[in-house]
């Protein structure tokens, strides 16, 4: 497999020709390749494995289709151009089905709209012939073991413009042959029923839709013998309780599981009786932390329904397993695969025997391997220029906030001797729930020399009911607890001998991005400069974009938070250290009219600022390319440590 990295590693050295010391940060250039490798995964029959590859830095997406008793033999490539290929699921021995994207505008068609449009498509590795259906905006939403060449997809017809929560948006749903091209209607959804999940003989069981009268979201089943819908469950709009069905006992499909609150502050995992419409045993559920969902069997061709385990973050993804021979498995490849952090057996064959491994962690930016005929061989790495001596350790760690509430928070470690310079990195959301594996942002900063803080600051998800609301439900903190939260962490570091008290900075993204720009102009000033990427910078513009479409929980969330907190615009006065200003020209969810209004408010009153604008990149990850990632990462490095403060970072 090596030599299918050979075009890729003679552009990139050229770049490190004089990169010989083990301690020297990396070149940009490095981190600012998209994936090289990803999505890999093996064929039913295990005689086949493939992957998606971007060759060379700004190259397109290809699948790569290699014999998995030889994989140096040269491969089958699969290129979609113009479209791009997203990710691919195999969906028999011979077909894989593909989802696609194309950008189709150049500007954004308003806010959430943006440039790209997405269809799916199949590719018969046999014949080697490539099909592309027309549905714009389809997803897959179910691959059938058992039927040859059909897949379930769906769409949401007439788009997203909606009040009522994604989960529970009529989507319709078809049958598609891949080889013939042919599509079935199987349901179209409307508002009571609107969300359809189909078992893995392709037979609707669940379904969530919206009673409009009486505001409650409601849950049905469809079981063997039943004729119809059979309503189980109903949830208040304006809780914010989670109920989520994650799945059922095959051997007793009436019963449920589900992650829910079920009045506690913490989701667990709940057995639910479908015939009698309430909840049975609790599965599993922690004082400290949410349980955050299930994981299924490894092999889906013979066990596509099966929930093996449920699941739980704190300083990692943690597993408490149903099955001991999956446990098993896994515990036997945590001892053979490198630096194993966080493992997951991303596809099986049918019988077994052959499998793809994947591991991601502090020091493993991502890495596939293929067990096959008894050997395991690592097949490739997102980014392969990485070596594990080079990145850094990840702590998770607990402090205290001013008013005594617990923040739980992640520590990217560079290597070497503290005191060291330090940057706080807030998620953005800000309502999600974040887990630091490996990231690509703070393993830069700290290959840089500088420790990354980052806090799971009061609003994040996954650490309780009231941890997440304290955010909003007795008025807004953004600017203020949610704020302190995150300096908090900072001085906490300086306290521990950990970072420097005059070498401190805050870079965000999106909600990130909003924090840093508060952070710049609070009076108890602790941050030498700030940078904030694609930040909200106007509170009250940015809400007007969908407060016609909030409604229950929602409405109380966005509302409680942005109409009640800080607004960066109304503080550009008080802005009292550099700042870095970024922004992607075609942002559909923080538009670039926010950098533009806050740029000529810092004019107004002479503030010093650098300002650097992303040319066709929108708000994600997936939309940065490597042109995009090579300026973020020049411009905030040499930012860092040439204009940030008095002296530099």
């Amino acid at each position: 497999m090596k030599k299918c990295f050979d075009s890729l590693l003679a552009v990139l050295f050229l770049f490190a020709a004089n990169f010989a010391v083990a301690s020297a940060p990396y070149p940009l250039e490095y981190w600012a390749l998209r994936d090289v490798v990803s999505n890999v995964s093996i064929s039913p029959d295990g005689k086949h494995m493939a992957l998606r590859k971007i060759a060379t830095k700004d190259g397109d997406p290809v699948i790569e289709v290699y014999r998995t008793d030889d994989l140096n033999a040269e491969p089958y490539r699969v290129n979609s151009s113009p479209m791009e290929i997203q990710s691919f699921y195999w969906v028999n021995d011979d077909v894989i089905a593909m989802r696609l994207r194309q950008k189709v505008r150049d500007k954004i068609d308003g806010f959430n709209r943006g440039v790209y449009e997405y269809v799916l498509g199949s590719v018969d590795i046999k014949r080697q012939k490539l099909k592309k259906y027309d549905q714009l905006g389809a997803d897959i939403e179910s691959i059938l073991p058992s039927r040859k060449n059909k897949i379930i997809f769906s769409y949401l017809p007439g788009g997203d413009d909606s009040k009522i929560r994604s989960a529970f948006r009529p989507r319709a749903y078809y049958e598609l042959d891949l080889k013939t091209g042919s599509k079935k209607l199987l349901m179209r959804g409307k508002l009571s029923i609107g969300q359809i999940e189909f078992d893995a003989k392709g037979k609707p069981w669940l379904a969530r839709g919206f009673d409009i009268q009486t505001g409650h979201y409601v849950w049905y089943v469809r079981q063997r013998g039943d004729k119809d819908w059979r309503e189980i469950y109903r949830l208040h709009e304006d809780s914010f309780e989670e109920f989520d069905v994650v799945g059922f006992d095959t051997a007793q499909p009436h019963v449920l599981f589900m992650t829910a609150h079920n009045g506690n502050d913490k989701v667990g995992l709940w057995e639910f009786d479908a015939r009698a419409g309430k909840f049975g045993e609790l599965v599993y559920r922690r004082n400290d932390v949410d349980v955050t969902g299930v994981r299924r069997h490894s092999n889906f061709w013979s066990h596509a329904d099966s929930v093996v385990a449920v699941s739980y973050v704190k300083d990692q993804p943690r597993f408490e397993y149903f099955d001991p021979v999956e446990e098993a498995t896994y515990t036997q490849l945590d001892g053979l695969i490198p630096e194993s952090h966080y493992l997951r057996i991303s596809s099986r064959s049918r019988d077994g025997k052959s499998m793809v491994v994947y591991n991601l962690g502090p020091r493993d930016p991502g890495s596939y391997y293929l067990l096959h005929g008894g050997r395991l061989q690592k097949v490739g790495s997102r980014q392969p220029l990485l070596e594990a001596e080079a990145l850094a350790d990840v702590r998770y760690i607990e402090y205290e906030a001013r008013d005594g509430r617990t923040i739980p928070a992640y520590l990217t470690v560079p290597n070497g001797e503290p005191p060291y310079p330090a940057i706080v990195l807030p998620h953005g959301g800000p309502f999600v729930s974040e887990v630091v594996m490996y990231d690509e942002w703070a393993q830069l900063l700290a290959n840089n020399g500088y420790l990354v803080l980052q806090p799971q600051y009061r609003g994040s998800r996954g650490r309780g009911l009231e941890h997440y609301t304290s955010a909003f439900v007795d008025g807004g903190q953004g600017g203020y607890k949610m704020q302190d939260d995150k300096d908090d962490g900072m001085l906490y570091l300086v306290k521990q001998g950990l970072a420097e008290k005059d070498r401190l900075a805050m870079f965000g993204w999106s909600y990130g991005g909003y924090a840093a720009l508060v952070a710049a102009a609070r009076e108890e000033q602790i941050y030498q400069c700030v940078i904030a990427g694609a930040a909200v910078t106007d509170n009250n513009m940015q809400v007007n974009y969908y407060r016609s479409r909030l409604r229950g929980a929602g409405r109380i969330e966005q509302l409680g938070m942005w109409d009640d907190s800080i607004s960066p615009l109304e503080q550009a006065e008080k802005v009292n250290v550099p700042l870095l200003l970024i922004h992607g020209d075609v942002d559909q969810r923080v538009p670039p009219e926010h950098a533009a209004r806050y740029r000529k408010a810092l004019d107004k009153y002479g503030k010093n600022y650098k300002y650097v604008e992303l040319e066709g990149a929108d708000h994600f990850s997936n939309t940065l390319f490597y042109d995009h990632q090579k300026t973020l990462y020049d411009s905030m490095i040499a930012y860092l440590s040439e204009d940030c403060g008095p002296e530099g970072l």
